[in-house]
């Protein structure tokens, strides 16, 4: 989520616009990489981290790195815009993606989010989330790419989850909500009874109970069935996004 946007100029000559990250080190690592390509000097993912944080960033980290993530990324784009070599950035970011688990599960969601009852999105005034938490439990990805930039609120958050997934993972869900303050108590959170697809049917109760309307409303499930239900139940002045594929 960025905070601004920053034009880079070198020498007086204007050469693109970057959105700045919201991390506390974006605006160093702003001016570190600017000043060092300025000064023709060699450009390295040490202008983003220093050796100790380097050597950190080899080991697991709380959270699965994803300030990090986002300062690499942010240094990425800068080589982009100003045309120098980010082969090491790449490297780490992949390395720091796979040591914490989020190669396959951090697969940038809003790319995938997609807008399927209508062709043009509609002014809505809320937002709301219905997750089916066993079939798509990558927390991290969730908060940092869909609850955290469309602000939605804990009351506004929906989740289901039958009794053996339940028993298996919750530990593991409890854990990683905590990077982030919450609990599944946070949450609408829904324990299921054993059955076919009963997560599925809960999900879809709440969505119509709710009977909204001017809504943003995210459905995190793979589920093609649960999609197609969702669109036909929804109101037509909401706004109905799927993971697409």
């Amino acid at each position: 989520m960025s905070i601004n946007k920053q034009k880079i100029s070198i020498e007086h000559k204007y050469r693109g616009s970057i959105n700045f990250p919201d991390t506390t080190e974006a605006k160093d690592i702003f001016f570190r990489t600017k000043q060092a390509y300025a000064n023709h000097e060699k450009m390295s993912v040490n202008l983003v981290f220093s050796k100790t944080k380097l050597a950190k960033l080899k080991k697991y980290q709380k959270g699965s790195a994803q300030k990090e993530l986002e300062n690499l990324e942010f240094y990425i784009e800068l080589g982009k815009i100003l045309d120098f070599n980010t082969a090491d950035a790449q490297k780490l970011k992949t390395s720091i993606e796979l040591i914490n688990d989020t190669a396959h599960t951090s697969f940038n969601i809003t790319k995938r989010l997609t807008l399927i009852n209508k062709k043009q999105k509609s002014k809505a005034d809320k937002n709301y989330l219905f997750w089916d938490i066993e079939n798509f439990s990558s927390i991290s990805s969730i908060f940092n790419d869909v609850i955290e930039p469309y602000n939605i609120q804990d009351k506004h958050i929906f989740m289901a989850a039958n009794p053996d997934s339940l028993y298996l993972k919750r530990a593991e869900w409890e854990a990683n909500l905590y990077d982030y303050g919450k609990t599944l108590n946070s949450f609408h959170f829904i324990k299921c009874e054993h059955g076919k697809n009963v997560a599925d049917d809960i999900l879809l109760e709440e969505f119509q109970n709710a009977k909204l309307t001017n809504t943003n409303v995210f459905i995190l499930t793979f589920d093609r069935e649960l999609k197609e239900r969702f669109t036909e139940v929804t109101h037509k002045s909401n706004n109905l996004y799927i993971i697409g594929k």
